[in-house]
C-alpha cells in the first residue's frame, strides 16, 4: 500500500485532474468529458457538494498529483429509530494507479470519518460490472445486502 498518499478535501483546481480521471473511465458510462463546454456543469457540482455540510468531495494524492477521489454523503432517514448512514459515491481511483492501495486506504479513510462522526453505517454503489472493486470492498468488510435501481430522466 502507498505509505505517501495524503487524502485531503478537494479544491476548485483539482477539478481537471478529476474531470479527466472520470473522462478516461470507459466502464463508468456518465458521459463524463473534457470538453471545454462541460466545464461549467462540474464547477456547478462542486459548488453544490462544496457548499454541503452533509457532503464533502475528496482527493487522493501522491507526489503532488491527484491520483483518486470518492465522495461522501451523510444522510438521516426514519428507519432504523433515525439513524444516519454515510455513503460513498464516485470512488475513481486513476487507472495507471489501480492495484497499489489507493482505492483501500481513501474507502479505509471514509469509514473512519464516519466512525468519527458518530455514525453507524457506511454504504456504497459499485456498477455491477467492476468485479475488481467488488472484491476489494468485500475485502474491505462490506456485504452486498441490496439490488439497486437507477432511472435516467435527462
Amino acid at each position: 500500500m502507498p505509505q505517501d498518499l495524503n487524502i485531503r478535501e478537494a479544491r476548485r483546481d483539482d477539478l481537471p485532474a478529476l474531470v479527466a480521471m472520470f473522462s478516461a473511465d470507459a466502464l463508468g458510462g456518465h458521459g463524463d468529458t473534457t470538453e471545454a463546454e462541460a466545464f461549467p456543469d462540474y464547477l456547478r457540482a462542486f459548488a453544490v457538494i462544496e457548499a454541503s455540510p452533509d457532503q464533502a468531495l475528496y482527493v487522493a494524492e501522491r507526489g503532488g498529483e491527484v491520483v483518486g477521489t470518492f465522495q461522501t454523503m451523510v444522510t438521516t432517514s426514519l428507519t432504523g429509530c433515525g439513524s444516519s448512514a454515510m455513503i460513498i459515491e464516485a470512488v475513481q481511483t486513476r487507472a495507471d494507479m489501480r492495484g497499489q492501495g489507493v482505492g483501500a486506504l481513501m474507502i479505509e479513510f471514509a469509514i473512519a470519518e464516519a466512525k468519527g462522526r458518530g455514525i453507524g453505517r457506511v454504504a456504497l454503489t459499485s456498477n455491477a460490472i467492476r468485479k475488481d472493486a467488488h472484491r476489494l470492498y468485500e475485502r474491505l468488510g462490506f456485504k452486498p445486502s441490496h439490488l439497486g435501481f437507477k432511472m435516467a430522466l435527462k
